[in-house]
């Protein structure tokens, strides 16, 4: 499964906000994107993150290896 950035922010904001942490704004798109997905539903106090959501960022932050870049782009080294 592959979530875009925004998802993926706004699914680990919701599990640090059902953990009884302050979060951010969540984006909307994001997370009815998440909805559809069965990561998230929203009811009268807002959006919560779902048991599969809850999953799915627990396997996202122990897979959080950044992607190699393209084969066509040369990535930018600091020194």
């Amino acid at each position: 499964m592959s979530l875009t950035p925004g998802q993926l922010t706004a699914l680990r904001n919701l599990a640090r906000k059902q953990a009884g942490e302050d979060v951010n704004w969540i984006n909307i798109a994001d997370a009815r994107a998440l909805t559809e997905l069965g990561f998230a539903e929203r009811n009268r106090g807002g959006w919560e993150i779902t048991p599969a959501g809850l999953a799915a960022a627990k396997s996202q932050s122990e897979s959080d290896e950044p992607e190699p870049p393209p084969n066509n782009v040369d990535p930018i080294r600091r020194l």
